[in-house]
């Protein structure tokens, strides 16, 4: 199993002591989190993008290619791109950069994104977000894979033998589908042979898994090889202490604060009490053994061999955030790593001949 720490890059008061930091500090806090999950081992790190309030995430290419000359192993993933809102070639130009900056270690996550300023800020509907989703990734696509392309698409201007600079690294970069409740995502994902990413968030774990079956199903009626399907999923939270009660103290004012921000926003929460929460939520809070135990409840009904978990403190302490994240990789993935496969495919730079050093000549 592969293991990655991402952000959505929240701008929010603190969930405990209510204080708002500035926009540079937050970036910061994104910068050094980056450092530290590389530092620690994790495989991938992924920066979300959304376009409205609390997040500050809307350009996720330009933080991910400060990540690149920070980092030089750590995967750098989108969480996720909102193709439906985008200009598919400005995106690819924006990609293949970074994709050439980093070394050939971007992989992105796509998804049509959600919220109803972001949809007006870009005049985007609810009745054409998902054609403009499949439209534009089938056009994001073509231009990674050929050097000139021709194409005539509904929601922006025709491509009429269109070269598109410069050329990515990867041929061609691998593509995630991101999914929360909706089919069309995992519609979109089987039909091309894509991985498919669960959010794996907001909700107890039927839904999800409802949609991980669809997309398994869909992906044999597509003619695939059923064992080349591969699954990420979210998780809601994250603490883990030696002992599981200690966790459970720890980050109880945290999820009280994210409660009462919910409930200031208006929102009914799902898992109204804490003991809900780590019971019914796929947070993972509690000593190593359960949460080894809980991720591998989950795999039953997904059968996914990639996990994120949130790269922010999230209300914990540096410290607590810190300790919390070297158990992880001492106690936790470990196990996990032995137990549960990862994806049938390097954990690298995709279609890029290894370099091979020049030989000394006689």
């Amino acid at each position: 199993m592969k293991f990655l720490a991402i952000t959505l890059i929240v701008h929010a008061p603190h969930p405990v002591t209510g204080v708002l930091i500035s926009t540079s500090e937050r970036f910061r806090e994104v910068v050094d989190n980056a450092v530290l999950a590389e530092e620690l081992g994790f495989d991938g790190f992924g920066v979300g993008e959304r376009h409205e309030r609390p997040f500050i995430s809307s350009s996720p290419p330009v933080v991910l290619s400060h990540l690149a000359a920070l980092t030089s192993r750590i995967r750098l993933f989108t969480a996720v791109t909102t193709l439906s809102l985008l200009d598919p070639v400005r995106a690819y130009e924006d990609y293949a950069t970074l994709d050439q900056l980093s070394g050939g270690r971007l992989e992105l996550i796509i998804g049509k994104g959600n919220g109803s300023a972001q949809r007006d800020l870009f005049q985007v509907t609810p009745d054409d977000q998902w054609d403009r989703n499949a439209e534009s990734y089938d056009l994001f696509r073509q231009i990674w894979r050929n050097p000139v392309v021709t194409a005539q698409p509904r929601f922006r201007p025709p491509l009429r033998d269109a070269e598109v600079w410069p050329r990515p690294l990867q041929q061609p970069i691998r593509v995630w589908h991101g999914s929360a409740t909706s089919q069309e995502s995992v519609d979109l994902a089987a039909r091309y042979g894509d991985p498919l990413f669960s959010a794996n968030v907001t909700n107890p774990i039927e839904p999800y898994a409802e949609l991980v079956r669809y997309y398994r199903q869909r992906w044999v009626d597509h003619g695939h090889d059923p064992a080349a399907a591969v699954v990420g999923a979210g998780t809601a939270g994250y603490y883990a202490e030696r002992n599981s009660q200690d966790a459970i103290n720890a980050y109880r004012p945290v999820f009280e604060g994210q409660l009462a921000f919910q409930r200031r926003l208006g929102l009914e929460p799902v898992f109204p009490t804490l003991a809900d929460f780590v019971e019914r939520s796929s947070a993972l809070i509690g000593s190593p053994r359960q949460i080894i135990e809980k991720v591998h409840r989950y795999h039953e009904r997904f059968g996914h061999s990639v996990l994120h978990l949130h790269a922010d403190a999230g209300g914990l302490t540096d410290r607590q955030h810190r300790a919390a994240l070297e158990l992880f990789q001492s106690d936790i993935a470990p196990v996990l790593r032995r137990e549960i496969p990862d994806p049938p495919w390097d954990w690298g730079p995709v279609g890029v001949p290894a370099v091979t050093a020049p030989q000394p000549t006689v």
